[in-house]
């Protein structure tokens, strides 16, 4: 079973940034391609950006262009990196795979508020 761990949230102002952590047990393609995912009070969580193992990326269209997601070298961590946040970026993010899920963990919180 892999063990996923999400850190780095935050409380940030609007235009601010942040950079989220992943780590997985056995590697962070251990799922195939990976993904994160986000989840505000009183919504579905919501894929925002995926990573394939061949280094394709795909972007929500509501963070394209200010959302990155990488690995490291390693290929052990998987990062988000935010810029310009929003209000509306306020969330629990995730990590997960993007078809093979495991156990999802608890999550990291982002707020964006002034």
């Amino acid at each position: 079973q892999v063990h996923l761990v999400e850190s780095g949230g935050g409380l940030v102002q609007p235009g601010g940034s942040l950079r989220l952590s992943c780590t997985a047990s056995g590697g962070i393609f251990s799922l195939g391609t990976m993904a994160w995912y986000r989840q505000a009070p009183g919504k579905q969580r919501e894929l925002v950006a995926s990573l394939s193992i061949t280094s394709d990326t795909n972007y929500a269209n509501s963070v394209h262009g200010r959302f990155t997601i990488s690995t490291d070298n390693a290929k052990n961590t998987m990062f988000l990196q935010m810029n310009n946040l929003k209000p509306e970026d306020t969330a629990v993010y995730y990590c997960n795979g993007a078809t093979r899920r495991a156990t999802w963990g608890q999550g990291t919180q982002v707020t964006v508020s002034s």
